[in-house]
């Protein structure tokens, strides 16, 4: 009964972590260029797998070397993930991959590694240092990435389906949608830099981080 319990709550808690409104806009933001219901829950999938990768990885190390996030370190990776969302709004803006013709297939991999190592992951890490028994703790990573990646699909499919039926009747309404998408993601990142920069003290000498 522990085992499942254990089991449950980590998955839903990855589930619920995957609704964070960072990576929706980031996953959006991809999304938004796709035509296929089908490669749209791939994207949520890669983003989930991504962001498990370096889950698995950074919890190890809290696992095996009891490493510790301090304030400077969490907001600097949660920066990343500002700079991240900045990016993503410029590429949609200016249509990037149109123009170049690049694979965008290793993108959503990327922005969940990237989000894996920000401080919202670090929250659910907080956990790890209480459980004990190590195969307890990698049990709660294991089950807390599948969470975060079956969420994630499910969070990209409701996104993307009501938008490619959309794209589907209005293929106009396509560049629409990656146009206000960029602007989204490109003013949140802005904005998210602003509050760990400065709100939270990133460049100044006082930094308070509190994961989340």
């Amino acid at each position: 009964m522990s085992l499942f319990l254990t089991f449950i709550t980590s998955l839903m808690l990855g589930m619920r972590h995957a609704t964070d409104p960072d990576h929706i806009v980031a996953v959006t933001t991809i999304v938004a260029r796709e035509r296929s219901v089908v490669k749209a829950a791939g994207i949520g999938a890669l983003w989930g797998a991504g962001h498990t990768s370096t889950l698995l990885l950074v919890g190890g190390a809290i696992i095996a070397f009891k490493v510790v996030f301090n304030a400077r370190l969490g907001l600097s990776l949660e920066l990343c993930v500002a700079i991240m969302l900045i990016v993503l709004g410029l590429l949609n803006l200016f249509d990037f991959r149109a123009k170049s013709g690049a694979p965008s297939a290793s993108r959503p991999f990327l922005v969940g590694v990237v989000h894996g190592l920000a401080g919202s992951a670090a929250a659910a890490l907080l956990i790890v240092p209480l459980i004990d028994d190590p195969r307890w703790a990698a049990l709660y990573l294991l089950t807390f990435g599948l969470g975060t990646i079956v969420g994630m699909t499910i969070v990209t499919l409701t996104i993307a389906a009501p938008s490619l039926l959309a794209t589907a009747h209005l293929p106009s309404l396509q560049r629409s949608l990656r146009v206000t998408s960029g602007a989204v993601s490109l003013v949140f990142g802005l904005y998210l830099a602003h509050k760990i920069g400065f709100a939270n003290g990133l460049f100044t000498s006082d930094p308070r981080w509190t994961p989340e």
